[in-house]
């Protein structure tokens, strides 16, 4: 299974001088690290001054090492009066070090208190991007985990400056060959400037080669150990329409839902310095989808870490950052049975999953199963209401209640809620739209000739408490099925799916099929005995059960590929979270923010088009009939 990603060795035999025995060389010396960076880095690409008056500046670098660079940046950004509002550091790493060789070698770093933020966030070392925020989301860390060659070709972002790192060209040419400088020069903003200690001349015909101007730095006299170049092709190529920002001087928001799509939205669009306002037509939030008294979220595993896999991998990871963020309190652990591998053919990748072996997973369990499972460390079960007043709370969003919305209209660059008489209920020049199934007709009068939206499921599931369970596990558990404790001796399970089904009561055959679920998952004889107590709810799905984030295609002709496909201006979708709501939620809302203002794409491109609405529309044009 390919979504751990090697660590690296790191040689300690000079606590000062660590070095890479796969690659035959040191890292930067602790006692100059800093100054190095400053040097040639920082002040390489003109720096701080080139991201004073700037609402967000993205630095990209090619090798995150101890991370050395990161933290002087950072610093000298704090440090800066004039500072820009964000910053964002971009930086992949093929071989990233395990957290305790990460916390050795920052171990009484001059920058003590930034490097202990950044050794508490570090990630697992699992393949793809990963989301690192500080100082209240002012400071976004992401970091590229895995080859840089392919991690770079799946970025979508502009970057404003380059750091050119790692090991020396001698040792680790990947780093420097012309594939990946011409990969990066597309990601180059107007006017980037690139910055290295690299001085060879192959590097700086490379950069030459793609529109880079390499020219002497500022006091580069005295210090001729760098190269400094600034980007300035001849011809400038025309961005994607598809990956164009859909509102990028947009300074208000209307999110339409407030369950946790439309709250996870609020909070990542309110760190982008948006104001957002959230209107519902309930009396409060989370009271349709987002309902339910308990949910689990978790990551998936798939031996060929598939599309699913991935999103599902970078979701679960975002959620467990959020609610480490938010303080929120929840069970704390997953265990997920598997039933076609043994535990022996199961991979551990620390903080992400565990394989556990019958006897450790009947331990985890408080009671005896019946195979192996997976655990997972950074999942859990939470009250879906409270994740979704956490993040309202957090975001400052103003919420606009019991607002019955009729039509969705653009007036010259406003996009306005009306009610049914016609009245404005809401207006902002960006709208999400965040509801689930009570938006389909939005959705049609929006996109009436995209025939995409009759292939969406409208899914009933029932959920069942039982007060006094023979059985609660100690930690959530998932199979066929779930179940978790509800705290005073009772545990939900649930729960079951049918497409189509509008029925709002509760039934006593789907009970019996949760029970029957239980305790086949509590390995009871039987099930058992309970009143009919739960809820009902509807999921909105997709035909492959991904979400849908994203743009809605411009009047005019279909592009062939998703990137070149113009969108309507200042809407953002977010919906169709199946089950997997409170998993997905807060990746969600970081892509909403970040397909809204432009900044750099919490996912690789892949994973952008796997979610992308217009896709169901592409599929259906280019398969007529299906």
């Amino acid at each position: 299974m390919s979504f751990a990603v090697a660590p690296a060795e790191v040689d300690f035999s000079d606590p000062g001088a660590p070095t890479s025995p796969l690659y035959g060389d040191a890292y930067p010396a602790r006692a100059g690290a800093l100054e190095r960076a400053r040097r040639i880095f920082l002040a390489g690409n003109g720096l701080p001054g080139r991201w004073q008056g700037r609402e967000r500046f993205v630095i990209v670098e090619t090798g995150f090492g101890l991370g050395h660079n990161f933290l002087a940046t950072w610093d000298v950004w704090r440090r800066d009066p004039q500072r820009c509002p964000r910053l964002c550091f971009v930086s992949v790493e093929k071989h990233p070090l395990q957290p305790q060789d990460l916390a050795r070698a920052l171990e009484d770093h001059p920058l003590a208190d930034l490097a202990a933020q950044l050794i508490a966030q570090w990630p697992p070392l699992t393949a793809g991007l990963h989301r690192l925020q500080f100082d209240n989301g002012q400071v976004e860390l992401l970091l590229a985990l895995g080859d840089a060659q392919a991690m770079a070709a799946q970025w979508v972002l502009e970057a404003d400056a380059f750091y050119l790192d790692g090991f020396a060209p001698s040792r680790n040419p990947a780093l420097w060959n012309e594939w990946l400088i011409k990969h990066l020069a597309r990601q180059a903003a107007p006017g980037a400037t690139a910055a290295t200690w690299n001085t060879s001349q192959p590097l700086r015909r490379a950069l030459a080669a793609v529109g880079f101007e390499v020219a002497p730095a500022p006091g580069s006299a005295e210090t001729p150990d760098m190269t400094a170049a600034r980007h300035a092709p001849r011809h400038t190529p025309q961005r994607p329409a598809g990956r164009e920002p859909l509102a990028p001087q947009a300074r208000e928001a209307v999110i339409l839902g407030a369950g946790l799509a439309g709250a996870a939205c609020a909070l990542a669009l309110a760190r982008e310095g948006l104001r957002c306002t959230v209107v519902d037509t309930h009396a409060a939030p989370a009271q349709a989808s987002s309902g339910n008294p308990a949910g689990l979220f978790h990551g998936t595993v798939n031996p060929d870490d598939g599309l699913h896999a991935r999103f599902n991998r970078a979701a679960a990871l975002a959620t467990q950052r959020t609610l480490a963020g938010l303080g929120l309190a929840h069970q704390p652990g997953l265990l997920r049975l598997e039933h076609r591998l043994d535990a022996s053919a199961m991979p551990t990748v620390p903080g992400y999953v565990h394989a556990l072996d019958a006897e450790a997973a009947s331990a985890r369990a408080g009671r005896t199963l019946s195979g192996p499972a997976w655990f997972y460390p950074g999942g859990g079960a939470l009250a879906p209401a409270a994740y979704v007043q956490a993040l309202l709370n957090a975001s400052g969003a103003t919420l606009r209640l019991n607002a019955a919305v009729a039509q969705v209209q653009r007036e010259g660059d406003v996009w306005q809620l009306r009610g049914p008489g016609g009245d404005v209920v809401a207006q902002a020049p960006l709208l999400v739209l965040a509801g689930g199934h009570g938006q389909l007709s939005l959705l049609a009068d929006l996109a009436p000739t995209a025939g995409w939206t009759e292939h969406l499921t409208v899914q009933r599931g029932q959920l069942t408490h039982l007060a006094a369970a023979p059985w609660c596990p100690a930690t959530p558990l998932a199979g066929d099925g779930y179940v978790i404790a509800d705290g005073h001796g009772g545990v939900w399970c649930g729960a079951t799916t049918e497409d189509g089904d509008a029925d709002p009561h509760l039934r006593a055959e789907c009970q019996h099929t949760n029970l029957t679920r239980y305790a086949r998952l509590a390995g009871l004889a039987q099930p058992p005995e309970g009143p009919l107590v739960g809820r009902v709810g509807w999921r909105l799905l997709t035909p492959d059960r991904l979400p849908l984030i994203g743009g809605l295609p411009a009047e005019g002709p279909r592009a062939e590929q998703l990137r070149l496909q113009p969108r309507l201006p200042g809407l953002v979708l977010c919906t169709a979270m199946g089950s997997r709501g409170i998993t997905w939620a807060a990746l969600a809302g970081q892509l909403v923010a970040a397909l809204a203002v432009g900044g750099p794409r919490p996912v690789e491109a892949d994973l952008l088009d796997a979610v992308d609405p217009a896709r169901l529309e592409l599929r259906r044009t280019r398969r007529p009939g299906r």
